[in-house]
C-alpha cells in the first residue's frame, strides 16, 4: 500500500474501527467469563468478612490465558480485561506506524515516546 493512500480520514477511520473492535472484543470476552464463573460459582455465598487478594494464577499474563485456556470463568474475565488494557496500546502503536507511513517522523518519535511511557507504566505496576 502506497503512502498516498494513507489520508488522515482513512487514518481516523481504521482507528476508531480499532478501538471499536477492541472495546467490543473485550466486553464479549468479559461477558464469557462471567456466564462461564456464574454457572460454577453462581450459588456460592460469599464471605465479605475475610479479605481475599488475587490467586497467583490470575497475577500474570501467560497464567491468565492459560486459566483461560482451562475455561475458568475468573481467568476468561481477566483475559477481558487484558484485552482492554491493550487496545489503546495498539492504538498508540498504529498510528505510529501510520505516521511513519505517511513520513511524518516528528510524530513518530513523540508516538513512540508515548508507547514506551504507557508500556513502561503497565510492566513496572505489575513488577
Amino acid at each position: 500500500m502506497s503512502a498516498q493512500t494513507w489520508n488522515d480520514r482513512r487514518i481516523e477511520v481504521i482507528i476508531g474501527a480499532l478501538l471499536r473492535t477492541g472495546v467490543i472484543l473485550a466486553a464479549t470476552v468479559v461477558l464469557l467469563g462471567a456466564v462461564v464463573y456464574l454457572a460454577r460459582h453462581g450459588s456460592e455465598i460469599p464471605n465479605y468478612a475475610v479479605f481475599h487478594r488475587e490467586p497467583d494464577n490470575l497475577t500474570s499474563a501467560t497464567a491468565i490465558v492459560h486459566g483461560a485456556l482451562g475455561m475458568s470463568g475468573r481467568a476468561i474475565i481477566q483475559l477481558g480485561l487484558l484485552l482492554l488494557i491493550a487496545t489503546p496500546v495498539a492504538r498508540v502503536l498504529f498510528s505510529a506506524i501510520a505516521f511513519a507511513l505517511e513520513r511524518d517522523y516528528l510524530y513518530v518519535f513523540i508516538t513512540l515516546i508515548v508507547l514506551g511511557i504507557l508500556l513502561y507504566s503497565l510492566f513496572e505496576s505489575s513488577g
